[in-house]
């Protein structure tokens, strides 16, 4: 069991596949087949991680298929089904200047020019045209969807400090 490091959700098991003891996954990475340049992979086991090595895996249509060592008939599978993946935060591939990811930025403190705090980053939502930040005070029990343009409307991100800095007024 692995628990004492910081996990990133990357997607979760849909369903078998085939009768060798693939799985359907539901990827959240973008593209979604980026999730195949993961192993391994963890699982969520009765709220542990416990690691998963990744056999093969391919897109198959438009979803992603993946084998899981020790894994090799579909009722290995069915009780897997709805069960999270992750990968580990040091995993990740290092971001250039000016780009995030999206587990970077929840939960960081949303801070006008004026200083006024907005709320914590709850979500990020992906539109056509840009993300947008879904920010939550739970003390005042608002919730503000501010676009995530930088150097437009977000004036700074400083991922050490645990804050966003934006130019938008707190009665938006």
């Amino acid at each position: 069991m692995v628990t004492s490091e910081e996990f990133i959700p990357v997607g979760k098991i849909a369903g078998v596949f085939g009768i060798k003891g693939w799985m359907k996954v539901f990827s959240y990475t973008d593209p979604r087949k980026n999730i195949l340049s993961y192993s391994p992979l963890y699982l969520s086991v009765k709220g542990e991680w416990v690691e998963a090595k990744v056999s093969k895996g391919r897109v198959q249509g438009k979803g992603i298929v993946i084998a899981l060592e020790n894994v090799t008939n579909p009722e290995q599978v069915l009780p897997l089904i709805g069960t999270a993946l992750a990968i580990k935060k040091t995993q990740l591939k290092p971001n250039d200047l000016d780009e995030f990811y999206w587990s970077e930025l929840t939960g960081l403190t949303v801070v006008n020019l004026d200083k006024v705090v907005l709320g914590q980053v709850d979500s990020i939502v992906e539109t056509g045209a840009h993300d947008v930040l879904v920010v939550k005070d739970k003390e005042q029990k608002t919730r503000r969807l501010i676009p995530f343009v930088l150097e437009e409307i977000v004036q700074k991100v400083d991922l050490d400090g645990g804050f966003i800095e934006v130019d938008w007024e707190s009665d938006y």
